[in-house]
């Protein structure tokens, strides 16, 4: 945003207005809108100053010497502009008149610098570039196009269009920028379409085949009609004094325009080349210069996206390696975590299991000691007392005496008594005759059995 007292400035640079009350008040009667108030006050004031009578040479003739002289505009031989008419349509920037040498102690390094970029944003205005580094128009250029358009044409309809300097058809301004882009100077032609000189100037000199040929080679071409609002302002601005009027400009710095060489008058095709020719060759060192520093910037701008590119490579490379190396420490991490709960599991199983078994055990010997309890005291020998021998699959013996009345049942648990065995299944089994004890004979005693005095069995397991 610009504020009020930028573009009061910025009007009061424009219409040449001195007093800043005055400017304040047409600025405040249109909204402060900068653009409709310039161009309502320029009609307006251009209005007023057609009425002077004009010169026979086709020149607006003004009263006296001093206004013209006040306008800056002198025209040798006729009358000068309005003074106040002409200063309103002054464009905002300084010219810097002489040769190469002059304009190089003028503008120093501010001449095609800083890059090699010139900045046409004006901070008075808050004007920005575009992404091409294109500054944008100082007012909108609609108009001024459409004025280079309509020269381009009728200069085309009256001259032809095969040998003549290519005139862009474009505002001044864009003009300017586009040279600067092509790290060229900008030829500028000022039309006076009623002075006597203009017609021979144009067929002689500006369609020679030759100079034509020179301008669009080395030049970048703009022409206008001092009848068009631009073109009078550039005669305002350049102190165009006599027609045909040339010139070569250069972009500077700090909204500045460099007038490298101005023509003014008749010129004969030979006398224009010889003149072009030396502003050539003394702005050839300062046109390659910007030409080789925008390269290197250019080149400067390449390499440093090509190291951030191989920037972003590498660091897309460690992130990756980051993200793997994180997902490797959580894939151990996770079969750490699952072999400690295995391991847990396990250990708790075993701990069941060996607990499972103590009691098993203690069982076992509860149930053992019941049974030998259960058996009571071994009797002494004696008629009704039977001698039992228990033969183990180990091989080990072991015999008890019994009453002759204890059961098939008290043999069980005496071996039972003993833990001999790891196994509880089993039977108890007489050789001669091969008697198995089964369960349904364990109530009956020692005798009925055939037991009686004496009686040697062996354990057998059970499949």
């Amino acid at each position: 945003m610009v504020d009020v007292a930028d573009k009061l400035a910025y009007f009061q640079a424009i219409t040449g207005v001195e007093d800043p009350d005055l400017c304040r008040e047409i600025l405040s009667a249109h909204d402060w809108d900068l653009e409709q108030a310039i161009s309502t006050f320029t009609t307006t004031t251009a209005t007023s100053t057609s009425t002077a009578t004009p010169a026979p040479n086709g020149v607006v003739g003004t009263s006296n010497q001093s206004d013209a002289t006040e306008s800056g505009l002198v025209v040798r031989g006729a009358a000068a502009p309005p003074g106040l008419a002409w200063k309103l349509i002054t464009l905002p920037f300084s010219i810097i008149s002489g040769s190469l040498g002059l304009i190089s102690g003028a503008i120093g390094l501010g001449l095609w610098a800083a890059g090699g970029v010139l900045s046409y944003s004006l901070g008075v205005i808050g004007l920005s570039s575009n992404r091409n580094g294109a500054a944008a128009p100082l007012v909108p250029l609609s108009g001024a196009a459409a004025e280079a358009a309509d020269f381009v044409a009728e200069f085309e309809r009256l001259y032809g269009a095969t040998a003549r300097p290519n005139f862009v058809a474009e505002g001044f301004m864009d003009a300017l920028q586009r040279s600067r882009h092509e790290f060229k100077m900008l030829f500028v032609y000022l039309h006076s379409p009623d002075h006597p000189d203009t017609p021979a100037f144009c067929e002689g000199t500006l369609c020679s085949e030759v100079l034509a040929a020179f301008v669009n080679e080395n030049f970048v071409a703009w022409g206008g009609s001092i009848r068009a609002s631009e073109g009078f302002k550039m005669s305002n601005s350049l102190n165009a004094s006599r027609f045909p009027f040339c010139a070569v400009v250069m972009a500077a710095t700090n909204q500045r325009i460099a007038l490298l060489q101005q023509v003014e008058g008749p010129t004969s095709p030979e006398e224009m080349l010889t003149v072009l020719q030396r502003v050539l060759e003394e702005s050839a060192p300062v046109l390659v210069a910007a030409r080789l520093d925008a390269e290197e910037r250019r080149t400067n701008i390449r390499l440093r996206e090509e190291q951030d590119a191989a920037y972003r490579a590498a660091l897309e490379a460690d992130q990756a390696r980051e993200r793997q190396r994180k997902e490797e420490q959580e894939r151990l991490a996770r079969e750490a975590a699952e072999a400690e709960r295995k391991r847990m599991e396990e250990e708790e199983a075993r701990e069941r299991e060996a607990r499972e078994a103590a009691e098993k055990e203690a069982e076992l010997a509860r149930i053992r000691q019941e049974k030998a309890l259960s058996l009571g005291a071994e009797p002494e020998k004696g008629p009704d007392v039977t001698q039992v021998l228990v033969r183990f699959p180990t091989g080990e013996r072991k015999g008890r005496r019994f009453h002759n009345t204890a059961t098939i049942q008290a043999l069980y648990d005496y071996v039972d008594s003993l833990g001999c065995l790891e196994v509880e299944s089993y039977s108890l089994v007489s050789n001669f005759p091969r008697i198995v004890y089964s369960p349904e004979k364990l109530s009956m005693s020692l005798k009925e059995a055939g037991l009686h005095p004496q009686a040697s069995l062996f354990v057998e397991l059970s499949s």
